[in-house]
C-alpha cells in the first residue's frame, strides 16, 4: 500500500538508490570483513584484543586516514540499524514490537533491555569484525576470548559467509522474480 502512494520518483528512483546503498555498505562490510580474515591468517597482531598505551588521536584508526574513519563510522551505524531491523524481524521477536498507543509496560521495559543488550554488543561486534580498532569508552580488548584465533576466525567467517548467503538469496529471488515478471509467467 506504501509503495503505491509514493510518487514515482520515490519509486523510480528513491527505492532503487537505497536498494544499492544497502547492497553497497553490506558488500563493503562483507570486503572489511575477509580482509580481517586474510590479517588474522597472515598476522597475529589483527587480533581485537586491547590497544597498548594509544591515545586518541596520537595513531589513526583506519588505513585509509579521515575517509577510512567516516566509512567506519557509517558501516558501525549500518550495523546497529540492522542488528535491530534483525531482531525485531525474527519469529521469536516480532510480538516485543511495540504499538502505537497500545504498549504495556512489561513490553516497553522488554524493548529497552533488548536495545540496551543490542548497543552493549555493537562495540565488541564491530572490532572482532575488524571493522574497527576503537575501543570506543571501554576496554573490549580485555575479554579473554578476544584472544582466542580460533573463535574470532570462526565468527569472521560465520559473518561473512553467511551475509554473502542471504546477499545472494536476495538478490537472486528479487532477480529472478523481476525476470518472471518480465516474461509474464507465472
Amino acid at each position: 500500500e506504501l509503495r503505491h502512494r509514493a510518487s514515482p520518483w520515490q519509486r523510480n528512483l528513491g527505492y532503487p538508490l537505497a536498494m544499492l546503498g544497502l547492497l553497497a555498505l553490506t558488500g563493503i562490510s562483507v570486503l572489511i570483513v575477509c580482509f580481517h580474515v586474510l590479517e588474522l591468517l597472515l598476522d597475529d597482531a589483527a587480533m581485537p584484543r586491547g590497544m597498548q598505551d594509544t591515545s586518541l588521536g596520537q595513531a589513526s584508526f583506519s588505513i585509509f586516514g579521515s575517509f577510512g574513519a567516516a566509512l567506519q563510522v557509517v558501516l558501525i551505524f549500518y550495523l546497529m540499524v540492522s542488528s535491530v531491523v534483525g531482531f525485531y524481524s525474527s519469529p521469536l521477536f516480532t510480538r516485543l514490537l511495540p504499538e502505537r498507543q497500545d504498549t504495556p509496560l512489561t513490553k516497553i521495559i522488554g524493548n529497552c533491555v533488548s536495545l540496551l543488550v543490542l548497543s552493549s554488543a555493537l562495540p565488541v561486534f564491530s572490532r572482532t569484525l575488524g571493522i574497527t580498532r576503537f575501543d570506543l569508552l571501554g576496554d573490549f580488548g580485555r575479554f579473554n576470548w578476544l584472544g582466542n584465533f580460533y573463535i574470532v576466525f570462526l565468527y569472521n567467517m560465520g559473518f561473512a559467509g553467511l551475509t554473502t548467503l542471504c546477499l545472494v538469496k536476495r538478490v537472486s529471488w528479487a532477480v529472478q522474480a523481476e525476470l518472471i515478471r518480465a516474461f509474464g509467467e507465472d
